[in-house]
């Protein structure tokens, strides 16, 4: 139980469309069985649901929120629910993040609407998100705030505006934590690699008319460590790890989960 009696905020704590545990839910699933408190929140509220109800049938405590993260309105609400509900906030996780399926392209091809509506939902919430738990945590003297970007952010990636959303969580988790550490808040990001995930392998599949099976066949060569994708559950067990006692000493870090990728950049 090693997030007993704490209260989470995980937002993005569905699903994407396709097979297998996607790093949100996962991460929702993970933080409920170590004990925490866990308002689960997506845009799709039948999947944050979905979420809640493998959380409760476990015996956890969890509750589901509807909310578009790129709307300040939403972010606010958001978090007044998890706080009227359980009183305090102690850790807020940001897992949202789009790319293909937001439109992204290269650099030649991307359009501004596509632009602007990843800088949103990538980045925009995330500000919007830390905007809106700060002052609690700063009330309460503790807090742990983990950002989700991307190894994207640090090695080659042809799509324009996931790679530069995700880079800039990096620099926005190290102002976090630098500003806020007399308040006793840490901050920190999980850059995950490539990953075994419904947002990762299907989205892809669809996009680029393979199956799915193609598609991890194509990324599990490129993971040094044992030519495997990692999965959901390895982000959420570094989340894990960052969001508890264990990681006190530690803020303004950013931690691969990549399966060694970080070690040969480019």
């Amino acid at each position: 139980m090693r997030l007993k009696d704490k209260v989470a905020i995980v937002v993005g704590a569905g699903q994407s469309p396709g097979e297998g545990m996607g790093n949100g839910r996962a991460t929702a699933l993970t933080f409920a069985r170590e004990g925490a408190k866990v308002l689960c929140v997506d845009h799709h509220l039948e999947s944050a649901q979905e979420t809640v109800t493998m959380i409760t049938a476990k015996g956890g405590t969890a509750a589901a929120f509807k909310a578009d993260v790129t709307k300040a309105a939403d972010i606010k609400a958001m978090v007044a629910d998890a706080q009227s509900r359980w009183e305090r906030i102690d850790v807020l996780h940001n897992n949202v993040g789009v790319s293909l399926a937001g439109g992204d392209a290269e650099l030649l091809q991307i359009t501004e609407e596509a632009f602007d509506r990843v800088v949103a939902i990538n980045l925009k919430s995330c500000i919007l998100a830390a905007k809106e738990v700060i002052p609690i945590m700063r009330a309460q003297r503790s807090g742990a705030i983990i950002n989700i970007s991307s190894m994207a952010a640090i090695t080659t990636y042809p799509y324009v505006a996931y790679k530069a959303t995700k880079s800039a969580m990096i620099a926005f988790t190290e102002q976090l934590a630098y500003q806020n550490a007399e308040y006793g808040i840490r901050a920190n990001v999980i850059l995950p690699g490539l990953m075994n995930t419904p947002m990762a392998v299907d989205t892809r599949a669809r996009e680029w008319h393979k199956t799915r099976a193609e598609v991890e066949a194509e990324r599990d060569s490129k993971v040094p460590l044992r030519r495997k994708m990692g999965t959901g559950w390895d982000v959420a067990n570094a989340a894990l790890f960052l969001a508890s006692d264990e990681a006190n000493f530690i803020t303004g870090v950013t931690l691969p989960v990549d399966g060694g990728a970080s070690v040969r950049r480019g």
